[in-house]
């Protein structure tokens, strides 16, 4: 079952820091990570949202791929790439993957501006390798999926203490 873990961070380099040790985790096998997208909120109010990946790119690679292939068939490869690759890149949009982008945009909403956030998305047996890695960053722990015992664990190993009820 996967995991929804939302971090405060005082910037936007410290959050993409934090993305990063979870993306080399991954490689390591130590974490499953479905979606891990750094918010922040510039000087003027507006939220931004930086996803790992984008879903637009993939399709219009994938696009291009098939309309290039199908093009073959009809003698036109790169009339079929182009048209694929406009097909692909719109279905990649309008594909939202992960975490819900409404939700990531309410709760950046809530930080202050120059804050960010990171949100990820994912599942571990190796919690005790995580938390270690993420803890010389700190952050201050905004919204999880876990049990209250593993959050008050990520919130001490991040040095929060438990929000007041």
């Amino acid at each position: 079952m996967s995991t929804l873990i939302a971090i405060a961070y005082p910037d936007r380099a410290t959050a993409e820091k934090v993305r990063q040790e979870l993306i080399q985790a991954t490689k390591e096998h130590l974490v499953r990570l479905e979606d891990a997208v750094v918010v922040d909120i510039d000087e003027n109010g507006k939220v931004n949202l930086h996803q790992a990946s984008s879903t637009t790119g993939v399709g219009a690679l994938g696009g291009a791929a098939w309309g290039g292939l199908i093009g073959l068939l009809f003698l036109a490869p790169l009339f079929g790439m182009a048209i694929g690759a406009a097909s692909g890149a719109l279905a990649g949009k309008l594909t939202d993957t992960g975490v819900n982008d409404n939700f990531m945009k309410e709760l950046g909403a809530k930080l202050q501006p120059g804050n960010a956030a990171l949100i990820a998305l994912g599942s571990t047996e190796a919690r005790d390798k995580l938390l270690e890695r993420i803890k010389p960053y700190g952050g201050d722990v905004i919204q999880t999926s876990l049990d209250q015992e593993d959050e008050d664990r990520l919130r001490a190993a991040l040095g929060n203490e438990a929000p007041v009820a």
